[in-house]
């Protein structure tokens, strides 16, 4: 069973877990190992923390009962997307192995759209690598359609990241 709940500050290291881990999995046979260290190395637990404070950023963790599963985060919108309607960003929605299939990225997202609503946006935009093709699918089968690129820096190698949108 899958139980959910807004993160606080102690929740940081998990999150910072979560995150290497399912990242590395993911994508870490796409760089050099000098850029995913670059990479990864920007996010210290300072950093975690500062912008778990910051104003507007919400994340919602996912645990079962061997600990956390996954999160999810939101924030004000960082991507290059032209001014439109008032807009939220997913700025992450990570899950371990153990997590995947359990429906548990469903709950997380359902979460964002909503946390997204309940603050007067109108639109959801993400970015999401190219050739992710299982996350693309999962957000097209949400109702998320692409509208840009976004080059997406790991160390010294770009990626081709889609950013996609949703009308709330």
């Amino acid at each position: 069973m899958i139980a959910y709940r807004d993160a606080d500050a102690g929740d940081v290291p998990a999150i910072d877990a979560v995150f290497r881990e399912s990242f590395v999995a993911t994508f870490g046979n796409l760089y050099k190992p000098q850029d995913l260290a670059t990479f990864l190395g920007g996010f210290t637990l300072q950093a975690w923390t500062q912008e778990l404070a910051s104003p507007g950023v919400a994340a919602r963790l996912a645990e079962d009962q061997a600990g956390l599963v996954g999160y999810c985060k939101i924030g004000p919108v960082s991507l290059p997307v032209e001014a439109g309607p008032p807009s939220v960003e997913l700025r992450q929605l990570y899950l371990r192995e153990r997590g995947k299939g359990t429906g548990a990225a469903q709950a997380l997202l359902d979460w964002a759209v909503t946390s997204a609503r309940s603050r007067g946006a109108a639109r959801m935009v993400l970015s999401v690598y190219v050739d992710n093709h299982r996350a693309r699918r999962f957000y097209e089968r949400q109702g998320f359609r692409e509208i840009g690129s976004y080059e997406f820096r790991v160390g010294d190698h770009v990626d081709d990241d889609r950013i996609m949108s949703l009308d709330l």
